[in-house]
């Protein structure tokens, strides 16, 4: 076997240590670069690292393909492998980089769907707050859409990261990248009016007492839990569209640019290291268009 277990344990060492990848991240990459060695190993008789050329990690990117792998998968794994040959370079393992020279597979950008303010706020005033979680849900919704969280994010919110008194939330992103994410006086008040009327009377795991958002069992909430509550609120709203937690953050992405929010602010918010990531949120509805041209264009406007 060319790729002994204390090499891959070497080199997630590398990508938890240096890298300070996610633990979900590290075993996406371990895992794909596992798929690869087996691959080698059941398909011909090379000995070394050394040996593998591009063309034969052109022949397994092209067998995963056969096997139904989409584009995204596909460049996954062509991540991690070089990922792993920056490894092997780095530490003089290997001599040459068969990674190099190819290309990452195109991958089709998909625009989100995004609700409109007057359906967010229609989910918002749908939240029945006689109900023993009304007032945490509501709070729920108006975090992730005014701070444009993740659905990971918000269940992991801590009360000693809200800067009450400045307007702003921390929170730890991919990577446990931190960020400073400004909140609005209104959701502050929602917020506070949660953890004050609500919060207060439930009884909280010790373990759990600096989490913003608790579930029945005093403990923090689960991200399918936090789903379920916003598909149900949609639904409840009369609301259509195929929506998740992840809908709130396209949603506050997608409002902020189309105010005209500068792309590096709203990339600095969403906790993107990429701006090409972001700019799938500049997208704009064919009407938004149309009124812009209706409104502002000299010979329409008259």
């Amino acid at each position: 076997m060319i790729l002994d277990k204390n090499l891959i344990k070497h080199y997630t060492d590398y990508l938890r240590l240096e890298l300070s990848l996610s633990e979900n991240s590290i075993e996406s990459y371990k895992h794909d670069v596992t798929l690869f060695m087996q691959y080698i190993e059941n398909s011909n008789n090379t000995k070394s690292l050394d040996d593998i050329s591009h063309n034969t990690i052109e022949s397994f990117l092209e067998e995963i393909y056969r096997l139904g792998l989409s584009s995204v998968s596909q460049a996954r794994i062509l991540s991690g492998l070089k990922s792993f040959y920056r490894y092997l370079n780095q530490e003089k393992i290997c001599n040459n980089n068969p990674t190099s020279v190819i290309n990452t597979p195109t991958i089709a950008r998909h625009i989100p769907d995004v609700l409109t303010f007057e359906e967010i706020m229609k989910m918002i005033d749908e939240i029945d707050l006689s109900t023993v979680f009304g007032h945490r849900n509501k709070a729920i919704i108006e975090v992730m859409y005014s701070c444009g969280l993740r659905v990971s994010e918000v269940i992991s919110l801590k009360i000693s990261n809200i800067y009450f008194e400045d307007g702003f939330v921390k929170v730890y992103g991919k990577g446990d990248k931190e960020r400073l994410i400004p909140i609005c006086h209104e959701t502050i008040n929602t917020l506070l009016l949660y953890m004050k009327q609500c919060r207060v009377h439930q009884h909280i795991a010790p373990k759990y007492s600096d989490i913003v958002f608790i579930s029945n069992r005093g403990t923090s909430l689960t991200r399918q839990s936090v789903f379920l509550m916003i598909k149900s609120v949609a639904e409840k709203a009369g609301i259509k569209k195929d929506i998740s937690p992840h809908t709130l953050r396209h949603s506050f992405a997608t409002h902020l640019l189309e105010g005209g929010a500068d792309l590096r602010a709203v990339q600095q918010m969403l906790g993107h290291s990429n701006i090409t990531t972001t700019e799938i949120y500049t997208h704009v509805s064919d009407e938004h268009l149309k009124k812009v041209i209706m409104d502002f264009h000299p010979r329409c406007n008259k």
